[in-house]
């Protein structure tokens, strides 16, 4: 890391991921200058931690980037559309955790491990883009495989935590969940249906294809980061009752022969990736492990004996951590290192 430190801003500070950029800024140890927290008017004279300072939560407004060189931004999509463009006018650089910029073809969409040097494409609009939390842990566990081999597709279906939806998912179902044992009906608010002991084949709305606009992301979004239009991609995306962590079981076909022992030793040795497999021990990955850690995990590590070329893989990541906040801060310090 530079010597160099940097003011660094952080809009949506008080939120589930806002709240984990700031702990990653520290456990990292970024090399910060001043720290600005940025949320809502509702927030303003909250105190948040760093580096055993408190910090004001100041109220996001459009002279709040002056001064900045970084802005972390998680406080949604609309917010994004309205204030990242404001901030890069101020000379800040932008990194944003919404879906408002992933899909712009001036605005770079990074996960480190997978293609760092799209970084440098930031100089366009000021803005770099946070992948969708599924979709990050899926290219990062594939790559290895695709600078291999190449991939010609990929079935992917999603076992997803309410986190990814905020902390009214969180209480949900830990109400429902509570409800249920007690034998009390439960309020449903936050999905169309209940999802304690339950199941839902729906994140985000439907779209006219039958897929979701989930789905879709994890499409678009993974050809856009392999700079690959020619990979057939197909999704499911399902919630489910687990607080942390999204689970993902991986189908791919390559285009040339690998076998499950080669992949596990291409991963082992792949950045950001810890094998976890024996099966035969129980061993595998687990929501409740993923949790808390930026690690993503793989497993169930499996030729596909119904295809010529395939290859199945379970794969758990923390979707709080290295799905949104982790890969945040990773991208700021290669922006850092290597180009502020």
């Amino acid at each position: 890391m530079s010597e160099k430190k940097f003011n660094v801003a952080v809009a949506g500070a008080t939120g589930a991921v806002g709240n984990q950029m700031i702990t990653c800024l520290e456990e990292r140890n970024f090399p910060v200058k001043s720290i600005k927290l940025l949320a809502s008017s509702r927030s303003v004279g909250r105190k948040l931690r760093f580096k055993g300072d408190l910090v004001e939560v100041e109220e996001l407004k459009e002279n709040s980037f002056r001064g900045v060189d970084i802005a972390l931004f998680s406080a949604g999509g609309g917010i994004s559309k309205k204030f990242a463009p404001i901030a890069a006018k101020d000379g800040c650089v932008v990194v944003d955790n919404s879906s408002a910029w992933r899909m712009d073809p001036e605005v770079p969409l990074v996960v480190p491990e997978v293609n760092p040097h799209a970084v440098a494409q930031y100089t366009n609009k000021g803005i770099i883009a946070n992948p969708n939390c599924s979709t990050i842990q899926m290219v990062v566990s594939i790559d290895p495989i695709y600078r291999k081999c190449g991939i010609k597709r990929i079935v992917v279906s999603t076992y997803q935590a309410v986190s990814g939806t905020g902390k009214k998912a969180i209480d949900e179902l830990f109400d429902q969940t509570r409800s249920m044992i007690n034998f009390i009906d439960c309020t449903i608010n936050v999905y169309p249906h209940r999802i304690a002991f339950n199941c839902l084949p729906h994140i985000d709305v439907f779209l006219d294809n039958g897929y979701t606009k989930e789905e879709m992301k994890m499409v678009d979004e993974t050809r856009k980061i392999l700079e690959d239009d020619n990979i057939g991609i197909t999704a499911t995306t399902v919630r489910v009752p687990v607080f942390f962590g999204h689970s993902e079981s991986i189908n791919i076909e390559t285009r040339k022969h690998i076998t499950a022992n080669e992949v596990k030793s291409l991963l082992e040795k792949a950045p950001g990736i810890k094998v976890v497999d024996d099966p035969e021990k129980n061993i595998y990955p687990l929501a409740i492990d993923a949790a808390g850690q930026d690690l993503t995990l793989v497993g169930r590590i499996r030729e596909d004996e119904s295809i010529q070329n395939g290859i199945n893989m379970w794969v758990v990541a923390d979707n709080i951590r290295k799905g949104a906040a982790t890969n945040t801060v990773q991208i700021a310090e290669i922006l850092a290192k290597e180009y502020l």
